[in-house]
């Protein structure tokens, strides 16, 4: 049978920290992964948003100029008309 070894006093008080910093980094580890997904899905959310701004804004480009040209068409036809 192995022979115990006397624990020190600074040994006996470097244990439970040791443990209990090993438990909060696996907790850290934990939130900086959900953490670091939620950010990810947020990325892809705002490239969506700017596409869906940047479709949004050719619309309404395509409808100012379809305006102006059907005034311009109405305009000509009352003036010559």
């Amino acid at each position: 049978m192995p022979r115990k070894r006397n624990i020190t006093a600074k040994e006996f008080i470097e244990i439970p920290t040791g443990i209990r910093l090993s438990t909060h980094e696996k907790v850290c580890s934990e939130r900086m992964k959900t953490l670091f997904k939620a950010i990810d899905e947020m990325r892809i959310e705002v490239k969506q948003l700017r596409s869906d701004v940047s479709k949004g804004k050719g619309a309404i480009n395509l409808l100012i100029l379809l305006g102006g040209l059907a005034g311009i068409i109405l305009g000509f036809l009352k003036w010559n008309g």
